[in-house]
């Protein structure tokens, strides 16, 4: 007489990310349902994906880049070329990593109600949120290419793949702490306090605003390696280099050793961050129906 026995398995754990490629159908009636919701009763709807970085754009170009000089011109020939194109570049990145962070983390506990009715795979939420803040960069994007392309963009395949790369690094990385600070808010809400700061720090400690040379020249080598070795700056910079430096005459320097050293650093602590929040949200998330 013969048994068939099965492992037990702690109920509500799944496989991780693997079981979000599992469900591309399911994230993809997410990512439109997250749409839907934002813009319901909206006048301007995905509009407000132009206009939301254009307003943002025109306040810090007016503020930093006429009001403090750092747009270069004949009073001020040590500013930065091109300043706009260089502003805006690093706005929609930076945009794009805060709107991905700050609704991933509030996606499970703004999912509560889902949650606790059926089980799916949670982390489709915070990977949900993150898709529908790529769909917001795409435009902007758009726009930049129309800005680049004004302003003398030639771009070879080595500009292209630096984008892509600048992109693939803040998207990991905002994927792993979107999973990290979205299991951790289930049970302690103070977690969105602490993304907000984060999302407050990060657009002046990574060089959207502002050269990386200021920086270089008020921290030193020491310091300002730590800096460099910020995910979020090593994808600021690898978009200046895809669509503001080939507008330029060349004469702006880029970060040293941006593509053979800082590349693969910020790629690999991108990927530690993505590992370390599936770690935590597979750790956390058996108990986020009870806890919600």
């Amino acid at each position: 007489m013969s048994s068939n026995t099965q492992e037990l398995v702690q109920p509500g754990l799944g496989r991780g990310l693997a079981d979000v490629a599992r469900s591309r159908f399911l994230l993809k009636l997410l990512v439109r349902k997250e749409l839907k919701v934002r813009y319901r009763g909206s006048v301007l709807g995905l509009l407000w994906s132009y206009v939301k970085p254009g307003v943002q754009f025109i306040v810090f170009y007016i503020a930093l880049g006429v009001f403090l000089g750092l747009e270069k011109s004949p009073r001020n020939p040590d500013g930065l070329s091109n300043y706009a194109v260089y502003l805006f570049s690093g706005i929609v990145l930076i945009n794009f990593f805060t709107e991905a962070l700050g609704n991933a983390a509030r996606s499970i506990v703004h999912n509560g109600n889902l949650i606790k009715k059926i089980y799916l795979p949670r982390e489709l939420f915070p990977i949900a949120s993150v898709w529908v803040s790529a769909v917001h960069f795409f435009p902007q994007i758009v726009v930049l290419v129309i800005a680049c392309v004004f302003t003398g963009w030639q771009p070879g395949p080595f500009e292209l793949l630096a984008a892509i790369a600048g992109f693939t690094i803040v998207a990991l990385l905002a994927t792993g702490l979107g999973l990290l600070f979205g299991a951790a808010n289930v049970y302690y809400r103070d977690s969105e306090n602490i993304v907000d700061m984060l999302l407050m720090i990060a657009t002046w400690a990574s060089p959207v605003l502002y050269a990386w040379t200021m920086v270089q020249r008020q921290l030193g080598d020491v310091a300002f390696a730590v800096y460099q070795a910020n995910p979020i700056t090593v994808g600021v910079e690898l978009f200046h280099y895809a669509f503001w430096f080939p507008t330029t005459n060349g004469s702006s320097p880029m970060p040293p050793d941006l593509f053979s050293l800082w590349l693969p650093v910020g790629l690999v602590i991108s990927v530690l961050v993505l590992v370390l929040g599936q770690i935590t949200f597979r750790r956390l998330e058996g108990r986020f129906a009870q806890e919600l």
